[in-house]
């Protein structure tokens, strides 16, 4: 399949899309809000001439902030536009940057020629960053048309994924060609790229930038504080974050076994996307758990059981506040999500099995014996009690992540010196 064709499938396919926007606004509200920015219309007031940023959801936002204020600082003159594709994904954009004047964000256009050239017209960069893997044909095409160096950000293609892009080579390799940066994790990602056609010159193994997470230690201090407040600094305290649909009941289940032997444990429960905090918040009753929601600003009393993290921003600091760390989206066949987070936090990992999208992170970690993996309720709570009575390999485990974090580190900077490569051009 080739490009035109691609954009013909396309265009006969908007039905679908809009079906799609539909259904997702039915749980999601916000999905029916801002739909011309998806056509670039109705754009935000934008200033030209800046670096184009495209993060799709709120995993790979995260992973851009720390790379977005570095490009803050080195080109204090340059606005850089953020895009994405979700409404999660622009709710964390922006409260990332709240007070950064010179970020500016909208949803970035569906992959229809017009549109990018639309979006393309209004945003005029110097350079494009695409996060991890969102590639997208016609946008990349319209960049090159107007000599728009575009670099793939800490950039990542499993197997799977370079079998799919394999079998449409005649979209995939156009494309590949006309990156000007392809900074990607490892070694194996670089030969996958440059088996689909990427210029080999062009590839470069710059790590992956989630190391680089630097954790403000007015963080901890501030958790601490919550925690005296709460009169909680002896409560035995985890968290359970970034739990998906069927993962919540079975971190409750883990929950009720843990209070059997520690009646006054506390679980932060953080489902990862914003429309199902309400049901979350209802099973966490309906399950005759003592429930307050963090977004009400009630206090944790002695009677709590479960804080339900429902705000938006407050990822890291809710690590901060507790004792271990459960990462989701790995109970369940998600892929699991950012292990490093808890780790740069000095907190002992626990995780399911299901890891495919953090592979070599994983791997990483439980080499190093930072990382715990369970398969179900009775794993989970044995593994959380056992870091609870023996604060020894709770503290080595946390050592060991850490560790972990400052050997990986590096990669930023090396990111930014190819991006730095491309903007001097």
């Amino acid at each position: 399949m080739n490009r035109t064709l691609y954009t013909l499938l396309f265009h006969l396919g908007l039905p679908l899309v809009a079906i799609r926007l539909w259904l997702r606004a039915r749980k999601a509200p916000a999905y029916a809000r801002r739909i011309g920015e998806r056509f670039a219309m109705n754009l935000p007031a934008m200033q030209p001439g800046g670096i184009w940023v495209h993060a799709v959801s709120v995993g790979e936002s995260i992973a851009a902030a720390p790379m977005i204020r570095e490009l803050l600082k080195r080109y204090p003159q340059l606005p850089i536009t953020v895009t994405c594709m979700t409404p999660t994904g622009s709710e964390r954009i922006q409260a990332l940057f709240a007070n950064e004047p010179r970020i500016q964000h909208c949803y970035l256009p569906y992959d229809l020629p017009w549109a990018a050239a639309r979006f393309l017209e209004r945003v005029k960069p110097k350079l494009g960053v695409i996060m991890e893997t969102e590639l997208w044909p016609n946008h990349i095409h319209q960049c090159a048309k107007r000599g728009i160096p575009v670099a793939l950000a800490n950039a990542r293609l499993s197997e799977r994924s370079a079998k799919g892009y394999a079998r449409f080579a005649g979209l995939t390799r156009p494309m590949l060609e006309e990156m000007s940066l392809i900074a990607v994790q490892t070694e194996a990602e670089a030969e996958r790229f440059r088996l689909l056609g990427a210029r080999p010159e062009c590839v470069e193994v710059t790590g992956s930038i989630k190391f680089d997470l630097s954790i403000d230690p007015q963080l901890l201090i501030k958790a601490r504080e919550l925690r005296e407040q709460w009169q909680a600094q002896e409560r035995p305290v985890w968290i359970a974050a970034s739990t998906h649909e069927g993962e919540d009941e079975i971190v409750l289940a883990a929950h009720r076994q843990l209070l059997a032997s520690y009646p006054n444990a506390l679980l932060i429960l953080v489902p990862r996307h914003p429309e199902r905090f309400n049901s979350v918040f209802e099973l966490c009753r309906r399950e005759g758990f003592a429930t307050v929601r963090r977004s009400s600003g009630e206090s944790v009393e002695a009677q709590t059981q479960v804080l339900l993290g429902d705000t938006m921003g407050e990822l890291l600091f809710l690590y901060a506040l507790a004792d271990s760390a459960f990462v989701g989206g790995s109970l369940v066949p998600n892929g699991g999500h950012n292990l490093l987070e808890p780790a740069a936090l000095a907190k002992p990992v626990l995780s399911g099995p299901h890891l495919f999208n953090f592979l070599e992170i994983a791997a990483k970690l439980r080499d190093a014996a930072a990382l715990e993996e369970v398969d179900d309720a009775q794993g989970l709570a044995v593994a959380v009690q056992r870091l609870f009575e023996l604060p020894q390999d709770a503290q080595r485990m946390a050592q060991a992540g850490l560790k972990v974090m400052q050997l990986n580190q590096g990669a930023l900077q090396r990111l930014l010196d190819g991006l730095a490569r491309l903007i001097a051009r």
